[in-house]
């Protein structure tokens, strides 16, 4: 549990003094979820070790020109800041957090956007071969990014840093940490392993292992793995 990064009572509200912060529209949505002041602390088999001078990501498969940065390049891409809730699958929120960091858009502007074709992004990690899969579309969206500062420190390792994945509007077990790799594919990955078998798709307020419309509350139903990376 990183207790550095806990909250008071009231419930932050949107940087009103920071115009161009990008408003997740996911923000305080009734989902059956329970706010925590906290942030635990979840992954499958704890954090890689990560040299800064070796790091890389790049962007890769059905994409116009694979690209690849190293710490510096990629610390110096433009970038954006959003503000949203955070939802584990384990039924708790963290909300009003602040991430900075790239916008997921302009990543793959760099490579030449999608191929014809291309419908699904496999999240590449740095974690023992970790890798988790998503919509296109969700991966697109506007408050969507590959963050490398939350609420104006740098992300720590337990958390996913250097940089990790963010998609506000699904669980967080599709924010990939320690992310090393974006691969655009055609069709949905059936992950075996330690994902098990993977949705591609878990909008916050079902619990169920099928794809979900977004805003109910929780049913029961299966569970994903008990390592997601929180």
């Amino acid at each position: 549990m990183d207790r550095t990064k806990d909250q008071g009572e009231a419930v932050p509200s949107p940087p009103e003094a920071a115009p161009g912060v990008i408003i997740s529209p996911d923000t305080q949505r009734r989902n059956g979820q329970s706010r925590t002041r906290k942030w635990p602390v979840l992954d499958a088999s704890g954090p890689p070790k990560i040299d800064l001078y070796s790091w890389k990501l790049r962007v890769f498969g059905m994409v116009g020109e694979p690209v690849e940065w190293n710490w510096k390049a990629f610390s110096a891409l433009p970038r954006v800041r959003v503000f949203s809730d955070f939802h584990c699958v384990t039924r708790w929120s963290r909300l009003g957090n602040v991430w900075e960091g790239v916008s997921t858009r302009d990543l793959l502007a760099q490579a030449g956007g999608a191929a014809p074709g291309a419908a699904f992004v496999l999240a590449h990690g740095y974690d023992r071969g970790f890798s988790t899969n998503l919509p296109l579309a969700d991966f697109l969206a506007e408050d969507a990014l590959v963050a490398i500062e939350h609420d104006g420190e740098p992300i720590s390792t337990d958390h996913g840093g250097p940089a990790r994945l963010m998609i506000p509007r699904l669980y967080a077990w599709k924010s990939a940490k320690w992310l090393s790799g974006i691969e655009l594919i055609r069709r949905q990955a059936r992950l075996l392993g330690k994902q098990r078998l993977s949705p591609a798709r878990r909008p916050v307020g079902r619990r169920t292992l099928q794809l979900v419309t977004p805003g109910r509350r929780f049913t029961t139903g299966k569970h994903p793995p008990p390592h997601l990376p929180v």
